[in-house]
């Protein structure tokens, strides 16, 4: 198991102060999560954020790729509106201004690279290894999957590609879960904090990590069926996937856990 840094809990705390503050739609467990994998992920490259709102995880990308020294967090958004994901924001208002606003509060200005601009767009000229791809833009199927398309064949060796409201009625994200993580012999351990659902590549061992992922996909399937083509949940239907999407697997883990079960050779 690597050696997880010695202040870990530390940033991990103060990055969360400052998060806490920002507005968003993230919850304090999987912030944290996703700070710590900021942090842990044992592979090296770029941190890039694909849907950032007004800066809530930004914020905790930054403060603690920052502290770290890992380079600037590549925070992609076209900071448009309307949109299913983005509630609250009007036709023809913008979440740029506040974005920015979160950032510079923060002191994290000089941390982010700014790209306002659809990441398909981004993607064009990419060309930079990424060592976490933090996919909470389009939730619709189709666009969760171009973003995971367009930008995990530059996931290095052993990064993490996490997909935010994957537990939460949307079919994007937890389709390409379960269809292009679970499924997939290039992506070894696997799992759900809350509602963040993540997956490390390893194409050289990822089988070994077989019987772990299908344990999480023979329940994360299940609530496929009742997001399908957006659609809308209600009464028994409702009360249906809230039962189904109990049964995933999604407690907080430690980063000393994480770091255990990623640094295995197997799921054995």
């Amino acid at each position: 198991m690597a050696a997880l840094p010695p202040d870990l809990d530390t940033v991990i705390e103060r990055a969360w102060q400052l998060t806490q503050r920002t507005p968003g739609f993230l919850g304090e467990s999987e912030s944290r999560f996703l700070g710590m994998l900021a942090a842990c992920v044992p592979a090296r490259g770029t941190i890039v954020e694909i849907g950032s709102f007004k800066g809530k995880s930004t914020v905790m990308l930054a403060s603690v790729a920052a502290h770290y020294g890992l380079g600037p967090v590549v925070a992609i958004d076209p900071h448009t509106s309307p949109s299913t994901t983005d509630p609250g924001i009007s036709a023809g208002s913008s979440t740029f201004e506040e974005f920015l606003a979160s950032v510079k509060v923060a002191g994290l200005a000089e941390h982010v690279e700014i790209h306002r601009a659809y990441s398909r767009d981004v993607a064009k000229g990419w060309n930079r290894p990424i060592r976490l791809l933090w996919i909470d833009g389009d939730h619709t199927f189709r666009g969760a999957k171009e973003d995971f398309d367009l930008f995990t064949p530059h996931l290095a060796k052993d990064g993490v590609v996490a997909l935010h409201d994957a537990l939460n009625a949307f079919e994007g994200p937890i389709r390409v879960f379960v269809e292009e993580i679970l499924r997939s012999d290039r992506f070894g351990a696997a799992g759900v904090v809350q509602s963040t659902a993540w997956g490390q590549l390893r194409p050289e061992d990822g089988k070994d990590f077989r019987e772990l992922r299908m344990r999480i996909e023979s329940r994360a399937r299940r609530m496929l069926p009742f997001v399908a083509n957006g659609r809308r949940l209600q009464g028994i239907t409702k009360m249906a996937y809230k039962l189904a999407r109990s049964r995933v697997p999604r407690a907080a883990i430690s980063a000393s856990e994480w770091s255990k079960l990623v640094s295995r050779s197997g799921a054995k």
